[in-house]
């Protein structure tokens, strides 16, 4: 085998064991969930049953995937439409999630010189 495909070989190990960890750990909070809370989207009101229950997310108030309290304190459930909604809000806005620190405002002035610059043409 050569260099390149035993990187991409270990790369995509790698990936495959990151996605199977998650959704083990997914597997766990969301069953609880599930059994907490009606199925039932938090934002839209849509009911799920069946098949259609797999598009029923948990969504972590605090956005931190790690606060699991077996209350459901932290969880609410979502459609995926509303999940993907709820986490787009905060880049639409210009805000960072709400348990995220602050990013610094960026000050470099890109145009500041353009007048100095257009001056001698």
């Amino acid at each position: 085998m050569s260099p390149n495909r035993e990187d991409n070989k270990s790369e995509s190990d790698l990936i495959a064991n990151a996605r199977r960890a998650r959704e083990l750990r997914e597997q766990g909070y969301r069953e609880q969930a599930l059994k907490l809370f009606p199925p039932v989207c938090g934002r839209c009101s849509r009911e799920f049953e069946g098949k259609k229950l797999k598009e029923l997310t948990v969504h972590h108030k605090d956005h931190d995937h790690d606060n699991n309290p077996p209350d459901g304190s932290n969880w609410e459930l979502l459609c995926l439409y509303c999940h993907d909604n709820e986490h787009q809000k905060y880049l639409l806005e210009g805000t960072a999630a709400p348990d995220s620190t602050p990013t610094t405002p960026a000050t470099h002035q890109p145009f500041a010189r353009l007048k100095d610059l257009l001056k001698d043409k």
